[in-house]
C-alpha cells in the first residue's frame, strides 16, 4: 500500500495549504487586470497605512535579480517593471497579520494604467514577428523545422491528398491543491521553504539569484502536493514569499484561491495546425506537410522544449518518407503557457490522428488498417531520423485493441446511461453510437541533449533488531506513487522489509522534475544504483567476516549464488551503517538540427492506443463516453495498481480536453477562472476502461521499464473525437470536427 494512502483517504494528509506556524504573516499578490498595459504611477501609501500591514513591496524591493525563468531564460519579472504583459501578472506584494487585512491592503493600492492593445493572434506573430513583439527578444520563441526527403517527389507518388486545419484550446492542469507554501527566516540569514513543487533544485536555481542568497542559505522541503501535471514546474509564490519573509523577518504563508490559481500558473499551449498528407491507394503515406503554431503567452517558460516536442512528434508513430514540418512557439499577451502532461505531443497527436481518419475516409479504408499499414516498429526511423531501439509492436497493439469486446448496446430504459444523464435531456431519441481509435507516441525523460540525471542516497542499518533502509531523494511525489516505487526498489535490491522514505528536500542532490514520465525511470534508476552500491559493500563486509560466497541479500539474509542462507543481515551489519549516494544518468541525447530537425533527441518513446465508444445526442450535441479501452506497452510493470491508475487518469484527462476543458479567453482576458465555469470530468463522466498492458522491455532502461503516465493522455483525445465523428456520420452528417474541446454546437452542425 502507498505510504501516504491512509492519510489521504482519511483526509489527514498535510498539504502545502495546511501549513501553519505561530506568528506567521499572510502574503498576497496584487495582479494586473489588463493583458497589456504600462504602469504610469503606483501609490502604496494607503495600503501601508492600514493597521496589521507589515510590508508592501514592488519590483524595487527585489533584493537580487529582478527576472527569473525556466532553462535560464530569465525573462519573467518577479514583479512587473513598468509594464504588464498578461492578465494576472504580479505587480505588488502585501504581508499582513490576517488574510482579510491583506486583501483589503491589496485593494487600497492605487495604480494608474495606460492600457494598450494586446497582441493576441499567434499566427499573425509568425507572419510579422518583428512588429508584433510582446517582449524585446522578438515575437517567435522558437521555430523548429523538420525536413526529410523531397516533398515534390512525395506528392508525385500520392494517389490521394487530404488536408485540414486543426485547433486545440487552452487546457488547464486543474490540480486540486492550490499554489501554497510557508517560508521561515533562519537564524543564519537564510530561508526555509516548505512548498508544493515539481522540481526543487530548479526552483532553487531561480530563487537564490532573485533573493540575493547563496544556495546553501536556502533550505527547501517538499510540502504536500495536491496534483501538478506540469503546472508546478514554473515558480508561483516562492520568490514572493521569500521576499516578504526577508523584509519582515517573520514566517510568511501564501495560498492562492482558485481564481488566482488560474492566473498563478501556466497552462497547456493552445495550437493552430495545418496538415496535408498524401498516400497511395493502398494507404501508404508518401508525404506530409505540417505547420504548427503554439501560443506560449508573454514569457518563455517551457515553450522552447514544447515546440521541439511538437516538431519531432508532429506526424506520430508512422513511417513517412518525405516531410516538411514547421513548428513555431510564439509570444503573445494571452495567458502564459508551459508544461502540461503530454508537453507538445498532445496537440500534434490530435491533428495526426485526425488526419489518419481523414485518409481512411478518403480511401474508404478501415481506420485501424490504415494505421497498421504505416505504423513504425523496432528499427524504424521517426521524423527526426531517430531509430526506435526498443520493441514497438504498434501493429499488434492495434489489432489487439480492435479485437477487445465492445460494450453492450445502449440501454435507454435507464436515463443515466444517456447523454445528459439524470437531467433528462433525452430518452434515447436522436442518440447515435460511434467508435473511434487513436494512437499516441510520447517521449520519456528530458530530451535534446539535456544532461538529465537523478540522485539517491540510501542508508542501511539495524534499528530495533531488524535491518532498515532509508531512501533519500529530492524527487517530488505529486500523487503519481513514486514513494511506493522507491520503497519497492529498496526492498527488492536490499532484501529488507522495513524501508523509510526520507522527506524530499535539497539536502541531497538534484532529482530532476516530476514530469516527462521520468521519475520511475530516473529516480528509480538512482535508487536502484545506490542500493546496488550499498549491497556490494554489505557483501564485502560479509566476505570479510568469513562468508566469501556471499552473493545476494534476500529476506533479511545474506545468501550465496545457489540461494543458501549464509548469515543474518543484522549480524553482518551489527551496529554499523552502510550509506551510499549515487547519480543515475540516462543514455545521452542530441539536439535537433536547427535546419533539418534531425537528431537522436529523445531518451525513450512510449506508445498507447485507445478505442473510444460514445453515445451522441445528435439533436442537442451532448456526448457520453461509454468506453475508453486501451493497450499500452510499459516495458515492465513496477506496481500494477499505481500503473493502472496512471493510465486511467491520463485517459480521463484526455477525455476532458476532448469534450469539456477549455480556458475561455477574449482579447487576452480569461473569462472562466473557476471550477464552476472551467469544466473538468467527474466520476459521472468517467467511462469503463479496459486495459491490456504489455511488457516489452527497453534494454536501456532500469528494469526495462517505460514511462507510462503521459502516453494515454495523448491517444484518448483523438479516439473520442473520432468516435463522435463516426456517430455524426452515422446520423447522416459530415462529422467535420477539427477543434477540441468539441462543443455541443460543433456536433449539431456536423450531424
Amino acid at each position: 500500500m502507498r505510504p501516504d494512502a491512509t492519510l489521504k483517504v482519511k483526509g489527514e494528509f498535510a498539504y502545502a495549504s495546511d501549513l501553519w506556524m505561530d506568528g506567521m504573516l499572510w502574503g498576497m499578490t496584487l495582479r494586473s487586470p489588463h493583458p497589456r498595459a504600462r504602469i504610469i504611477s503606483l501609490n502604496l501609501a494607503p495600503a501601508l497605512a492600514m493597521p496589521g500591514v507589515f510590508a508592501v513591496l514592488t519590483h524595487e524591493d527585489v533584493p537580487g535579480r529582478k527576472v527569473y525563468g525556466l532553462d535560464h531564460t530569465w525573462d519573467q519579472p518577479v514583479l512587473a517593471i513598468g509594464e504588464v504583459r498578461h492578465q494576472g501578472e504580479p505587480v505588488a506584494l502585501v504581508a499582513a497579520d490576517h488574510p482579510e487585512i491583506a486583501r483589503r491592503a491589496l485593494a487600497a493600492i492605487e495604480i494608474e494604467w495606460e492600457v494598450l492593445d494586446p497582441i493576441i493572434d499567434p499566427v499573425a506573430v509568425v507572419d510579422d514577428p518583428e512588429h508584433l513583439k510582446v517582449q524585446e527578444r522578438g515575437g517567435i520563441a522558437r521555430h523548429q523545422p523538420v525536413r526529410v526527403g523531397d516533398l515534390e517527389v512525395g506528392r508525385a507518388l500520392a494517389d490521394v491528398i487530404v488536408e485540414e486545419h486543426y485547433e486545440v484550446g487552452i487546457q488547464d492542469q486543474a490540480f486540486l491543491g492550490p499554489e501554497s507554501g510557508l517560508v521561515i527566516p533562519g537564524e543564519d540569514g537564510g530561508l526555509d521553504f516548505y512548498v508544493a513543487t515539481q522540481w526543487m533544485h530548479n526552483d532553487l536555481s531561480q530563487i537564490g539569484p532573485c533573493l540575493g542568497l547563496p544556495e546553501e542559505k536556502i533550505r527547501m522541503t517538499l510540502a504536500g502536493v495536491g496534483g501538478a501535471f506540469g503546472g508546478r514546474e514554473d515558480l508561483s509564490m516562492q520568490i514572493h514569499a521569500g521576499m516578504l519573509a526577508m523584509y519582515t523577518g517573520k514566517p510568511i504563508k501564501m495560498m492562492y484561491n482558485r481564481e488566482e490559481s488560474f492566473f498563478g500558473h501556466v497552462h497547456r499551449h493552445p495550437a493552430r495546425m495545418w496538415y496535408e498528407y498524401g498516400a497511395t491507394r493502398a494507404g501508404k503515406l508518401t508525404y506530409a506537410r505540417v505547420k504548427i503554431v503554439l501560443d506560449g503567452g508573454a514569457y518563455t517558460s517551457a515553450t522552447l522544449n514544447v515546440t521541439g516536442n511538437a516538431a519531432s512528434l508532429a506526424v506520430g508513430p508512422y513511417e513517412i518518407p518525405h516531410l516538411e514540418i514547421d513548428a513555431y512557439g510564439v509570444y503573445t499577451n494571452n495567458p502564459p503557457c508551459g508544461a502540461m502532461r503530454g508537453f507538445g505531443a498532445v496537440q500534434a497527436c490530435f491533428a495526426h490522428e485526425s488526419m489518419m481518419d481523414r485518409l481512411a475516409e478518403a480511401l474508404d479504408m478501415d481506420p485501424v488498417r490504415v494505421r497498421q499499414v504505416n505504423a513504425v516498429s523496432e528499427g524504424s526511423a521517426l521524423a527526426t531520423g531517430q531509430v526506435l531501439h526498443a520493441p514497438t509492436p504498434l501493429r499488434e497493439m492495434l489489432g489487439q485493441l480492435r479485437d477487445m469486446p465492445l460494450p453492450d448496446a445502449l440501454d435507454a430504459t435507464d436515463i443515466r446511461n444517456l447523454p445528459g444523464g439524470a437531467s433528462q435531456t433525452t430518452h434515447g431519441e436522436g442518440v447515435v453510437r460511434g467508435v473511434g481509435y487513436g494512437v499516441g507516441i510520447k517521449n520519456i525523460c528530458f530530451s535534446e541533449g539535456f544532461d538529465d540525471y537523478s540522485t539517491a542516497r540510501v542508508r542501511l542499518e539495524v534499528i530495533g533488531g531488524e535491518p532498515v533502509a532509508l531512501v533519500h531523494t529530492a524527487a517530488a511525489e505529486v500523487g503519481q506513487g513514486l514513494v511506493t516505487v522507491e520503497a519497492q526498489i529498496a526492498r527488492t535490491e536490499l532484501g529488507v522489509e522495513q524501508v523509510t522514505i526520507h522527506p524530499a528536500d535539497n539536502g541531497v542532490g538534484d532529482a530532476g522534475s516530476s514530469s516527462a514520465s521520468r521519475q520511475t525511470y530516473m529516480t528509480g534508476g538512482a535508487v536502484k544504483t545506490a542500493c546496488e552500491a550499498v549491497r556490494d559493500r554489505v557483501l564485502a563486509l560479509a566476505a570479510a567476516q568469513g562468508y566469501p560466497r556471499a552473493a545476494g541479500l534476500v529476506g533479511g539474509k545474506v545468501i550465496s549464488h545457489t540461494g543458501e542462507v549464509l548469515a543474518a543481515l543484522v549480524d553482518v551489519l551489527d551496529e554499523g551503517v552502510v550509506e551510499e549516494t549515487r547519480e543515475y544518468h540516462h543514455q545521452p541525447t542530441t539536439g535537433m538540427d536547427p535546419v533539418t530537425g534531425q537528431g537522436n533527441s529523445h531518451t525513450q518513446l512510449a506508445v498507447c492506443v485507445h478505442r473510444a465508444v460514445v453515445d451522441v445526442d445528435t439533436e442537442l450535441g451532448l456526448v457520453k463516453v461509454v468506453a475508453l479501452d486501451a493497450v499500452q506497452d510499459v516495458g515492465r510493470i513496477m506496481n500494477r495498481l499505481s500503473l493502472e491508475g496512471q493510465i486511467h487518469g491520463g485517459s480521463v484527462q484526455g477525455l476532458g480536453l476532448a469534450v469539456m476543458e477549455e480556458i475561455q479567453v477574449t482579447n487576452g482576458k480569461v473569462r472562466n477562472p473557476s471550477f464552476t465555469d472551467y469544466l473538468i470530468p467527474t466520476i459521472l463522466d468517467t467511462p469503463t476502461q479496459k486495459l491490456e498492458i504489455l511488457e516489452n522491455a527497453d534494454p536501456r532502461a532500469p528494469y526495462g521499464l517505460r514511462g507510462a503516465g503521459e502516453p494515454p493522455t495523448l491517444s484518448s483525445t483523438p479516439a473520442i473525437v473520432s468516435a463522435i465523428r463516426h456517430a455524426c456520420r452515422a446520423a447522416g452528417g459530415t462529422g467535420h470536427l477539427t477543434r477540441v474541446p468539441v462543443r455541443p454546437e460543433d456536433i449539431i452542425q456536423s450531424c
